[in-house]
């Protein structure tokens, strides 16, 4: 059953030093912040991060890298106009970088809900992304073999829940967190409200509580 959490600290406890964490949004849009400060104040630390850039300005995944919380950072966009925290850590030598194209690293985290084991993708042959990864000729094409991303947690930002941890979201806030709730062992949402199980319309879940085992209103 999902749980209903009274706050942020109840929804991230338990998240252990050195995990993976699979974080949702696209810049700010959907971006778990809420969730993210409560971590921030647990403590845990040593984390692998995983998202779709590394951060904006001081607050969110910015504030959590700032605090030296993040060992290494997996995403498509690290640089960017307001990606201070990020660039400087980076530049001291400081965090670890894995860039990861961007269709990539939803295929991965998607991968990894479904089970599969790899896949093979053309995005990144005859870059340094596809070095020391295996390749192969497919109908004439060369396709680099790229391996599943599982998280120990994922953070996920939604617009509304019901009580069983059905989700829907808002917009393009929708993202990344379909496919993070799928990756992760445990799946932690923030959303706007939580309303009784049949409001519903099933029709527009996009995802099932089955993925979600903890839900807060922030």
């Amino acid at each position: 059953m999902t749980q209903v959490c009274e706050d942020t600290a109840d929804a991230v406890a338990g998240i252990a030093d050195g995990s993976t964490v699979l974080i949702g949004g696209f810049g700010m849009a959907g971006m778990p912040v809420a969730l993210i400060d409560a971590l921030i104040e647990q403590g845990a630390t040593d984390l692998t991060v995983v998202s779709n850039n590394a951060g904006n300005g001081d607050t969110g995944l910015a504030a959590l890298l700032a605090a030296g919380r993040v060992r290494k950072v997996v995403c498509s966009f690290p640089r960017q106009s307001d990606s201070w925290v990020f660039d400087g850590l980076y530049r001291a030598g400081e965090i670890e970088l894995e860039v990861v194209p961007q269709g990539n690293l939803a295929e991965r985290m998607r991968a990894a809900g479904a089970g599969i084991g790899a896949f093979f993708c053309p995005t990144g042959v005859g870059t340094p992304l596809a070095e020391g990864k295996e390749t192969r000729e497919i109908d004439g094409r060369t396709y680099v073999l790229e391996m599943p991303i599982k998280g120990d947690v994922a953070l996920i930002g939604a617009h509304r829940a019901d009580r069983a941890g059905n989700l829907v979201y808002r917009k393009t806030a929708r993202n990344f967190g379909p496919v993070m709730a799928t990756a992760a062992t445990t799946v932690v949402a923030q959303v706007r409200e939580v309303v009784d199980v049949g409001e519903i319309d099933p029709e527009v879940v996009v995802t099932p509580g089955i993925y979600v085992d903890r839900i807060v209103v922030a």
